[in-house]
């Protein structure tokens, strides 16, 4: 059974946060990643030492996530590689007729080919869980369940509750 830690993931987005969060949640789960700001450094990553899967933004500089799929495909060993869309704009001006023509051509087909911002880190695991063939661990999915949990729940508090728990934590004996 092939495990998170055997594949590499390249995580290609033009906002640096954006690919930090994304680039954290699969490190989290286990996976090696590999990260662009756009498709041309994608490019030139993929030619270098091809991942086994790309999780790629839409709307970039330089060279699109459209644009750079459309190459991929164009490469016998290279349009093998799976690739996931994460964007912003599968709905908007910027994005929807891009995304529409690789669906319409066949370029991507299936579920699970795109995933809207924000994505929910349990989701895009997932997502590229299944399309690597990969059966999710109870370990993963208890893990990330838990950081959901606590961040909805700091979300949620107020900085009175905040203060009480920091508090309570620093009463908690070290070692």
């Amino acid at each position: 059974m092939t495990k998170n830690e055997e594949k590499t993931i390249l995580v290609v987005d033009d906002e640096p946060n954006v690919r930090l969060y994304l680039q954290t949640i699969l490190e989290d789960a286990g996976f090696n990643v590999v990260a662009a700001s756009d498709g041309e450094q994608a490019l030139k990553i993929i030619k270098q030492n091809a991942p086994d899967f790309i999780s790629l933004d839409l709307v970039m500089p330089k060279k699109s996530g459209h644009k750079l799929l459309y190459e991929l495909r164009k490469d016998p060993v290279l349009s093998q590689i799976p690739v996931l869309i994460v964007t912003a704009h599968a709905k908007d001006e910027m994005g929807r007729e891009d995304l529409d023509d690789l669906l319409e051509n066949r370029v991507m087909s299936g579920p699970g080919t795109y995933l809207e911002k924000p994505v929910s880190p349990n989701a895009y695991v997932q997502a590229i869980q299944r399309a690597l063939g990969i059966e999710e661990s109870p370990d993963m999915a208890e893990k990330r369940s838990l950081k959901d949990e606590l961040t909805r729940s700091l979300q949620a508090a107020s900085p009175e509750a905040m203060h009480r728990a920091l508090e309570a934590l620093r009463k908690i004996p070290k070692g």
